[in-house]
């Protein structure tokens, strides 16, 4: 539950939440102009659902999810793409899935894939779906920006920079340091 609070005082303010980091931590802003609109704890998994500040959780056009394992130590961001691929590919027969990039931030094992769907037959809209996975030694971290609609170009640049700023941090360790208070991490970097 600690990292539930955590989590969202970093969503609501960022400034807060670094005075109060500890231990292994997801960083990720709310994004300019979308409200949190659902929060549950399932199980070991946490999840927040932000929708631009004018729609709902339940008629959205665009949405932010954010998943964590708690305690999902095995898991490598591989293993959840492939699993996700299947589950997608059994709901949408014509949908598509191609890996964007992967690699390491922060000493942590991260890979980013989009999913399509020319007519999600839950929706009757398309659905295109860019996802980010973080392996934590702690837990495990999913971020998706999902559109109910074929974004644009410039919407596609702005999401792949908001991901770039997700990332992972632990207080313990010196390798994978937390930023500042009043600093964000990238204003610390040399």
């Amino acid at each position: 539950m600690k990292l539930l609070r955590l989590l969202l005082v970093g969503l609501l303010v960022p400034s807060v939440c670094l005075a109060q980091l500890s231990d292994e931590n997801l960083l990720q802003g709310l994004p300019q102009g979308y409200k949190i609109a659902f929060q549950t704890q399932k199980g070991n998994m946490v999840m927040t659902e932000m929708v631009p500040e004018a729609e709902t959780v339940d008629n959205w056009t665009e949405m932010v999810t954010t998943q964590i394992f708690l305690g999902l130590k095995e898991a490598t961001p591989a293993q959840f793409q492939a699993l996700s691929t299947k589950a997608w590919l059994d709901v949408c027969k014509d949908g598509e899935v191609a890996p964007v990039t992967q690699g390491e931030e922060n000493g942590y094992a991260f890979s980013i894939w989009v999913q399509s769907c020319p007519e999600n037959p839950l929706t009757g809209q398309p659905e295109n779906t860019w996802f980010k996975a973080i392996k934590g030694n702690d837990s495990f971290y999913l971020v998706q920006k999902a559109f109910r609609f074929h974004p644009s170009r410039e919407q596609i640049v702005q999401w792949m920079q908001y991901f770039r700023a997700v990332e992972v941090c632990d207080t313990r360790l010196a390798d994978r340091p937390c930023p500042k208070p009043g600093k964000s991490k990238r204003q610390q970097k040399p």
